[in-house]
């Protein structure tokens, strides 16, 4: 990485430069290793970590630096390391819930403009997790756009190009073969310099070798497939800010093999717009789609306008989003009242001293 770049060349924009920073340096995280940052910043990288106070008064995930996220720091010259004193306001955060049993947030990428959307076209490919992503996508704030790679493995692409324009409204969509170089060179003119774009995707989908085809060499290890299933070796293992010599920064991500939702509310109705507007047609308001007269859901199903397995993902993904909500509501309240015991635990020890 050379030093002296702008800050605009790693993605600032007016919307953070806007934001109050009076007094302190500013950079963006470009990796992150239990609670080590490495920080892109107008005179090189610096490794950062977080204020005793920041550390301190941060109770939920997102109040932690992300891998894309702007933060306030103060460098310590001559050591080419930084404290950090807090995050800039996101522009975009696409966050999903994280494994396992508990209701926490896992923050994937921050800033992002464009999300690029990879599946495989073999045997992994699976329209059903393609709508999972879109939902989240939507609710990120960034622009989805689909990736389809690996075209070389598909019998028929015109086919598995119609299952997902039925699924992707307005959506582009990309299909590549990265490793022949087919396909890259409509996504490398679409690339500007300063945007921002993350991959996303399952565990060998393609990303690093999309990602090593845009850079132009070998910038990402990338692993082959399993025998028996087409699932990808899992290759990157953690988040990472790239610059790509066409001036567009990229994150990779780590293959997600579990993809729960977090939040979309909104955004589903970006993602089944084309069920929204059904429903919205019937006669009553309250339609359960079961036996009411004049329901839209039903006549469509019957004449093959909308297809049964596309609504039975809407349903499960409403009752997912639904149960993540309660689960969701009791833990902010958990993280609000855990908040204010720190406040008032400080307001004591100042009046002690």
């Amino acid at each position: 990485m050379e030093n002296n770049k702008s800050l605009e060349a790693y993605g600032y924009q007016p919307f953070f430069a806007n934001q109050d920073t009076e007094g302190y340096s500013i950079g963006r995280v470009a990796l992150e290793h239990k609670h080590l940052y490495r920080i892109y910043t107008e005179d090189g990288e610096w490794l950062g970590e977080l204020s005793g106070k920041t550390r301190y008064e941060a109770v939920r995930r997102e109040d932690y630096p992300a891998v894309g996220d702007w933060v306030k720091m103060t460098k310590l010259l001559g050591e080419q390391r930084a404290i950090i004193h807090g995050v800039l306001e996101r522009k975009s955060k696409f966050s999903r819930k994280a494994t396992g049993p508990t209701t926490e947030e896992q923050i994937v990428a921050t800033n992002v403009d464009r999300v690029f959307l990879v599946m495989a076209l073999n045997r992994d490919f699976n329209v059903r997790r393609l709508e999972r992503y879109l939902v989240l996508a939507y609710e990120s704030g960034a622009a989805p756009e689909i990736v389809l790679t690996k075209k070389d493995l598909c019998e028929d692409l015109e086919a598995r190009l119609r299952e997902v324009e039925t699924i992707a409204f307005g959506v582009p969509v990309y299909s590549v073969n990265s490793l022949a170089d087919d396909g890259i060179e409509q996504i490398a003119a679409s690339l500007r310099p300063g945007e921002t774009i993350a991959l996303l995707g399952s565990s060998g989908a393609g990303k690093s070798t999309l990602l090593n085809s845009l850079y132009g060499g070998q910038r990402q290890k990338t692993g082959g497939v399993r025998d028996g299933d087409d699932r990808g070796k899992h290759t990157t293992t953690h988040r990472e800010l790239v610059v790509l010599p066409s001036g567009a920064l990229i994150i990779d991500t780590p293959g997600m093999r579990e993809l729960q939702l977090w939040e979309g509310s909104e955004s589903m109705g970006a993602a089944f717009h084309d069920v929204e507007e059904l429903a919205a047609g019937c006669r009553y308001t309250d339609c359960r789609h079961k036996q009411e007269p004049d329901c839209m859901i039903r006549s469509s199903l019957a004449d093959g306008t909308l297809s049964q397995e596309r609504l039975t993902s809407y349903i499960k993904l409403q009752k997912e989003l639904a149960y993540n909500e309660r689960k969701i509501d009791a833990g902010a309240a958990r993280a609000e009242k855990e908040r204010w015991k720190k406040i008032h635990k400080r307001m004591r020890d100042n009046s002690n001293h």
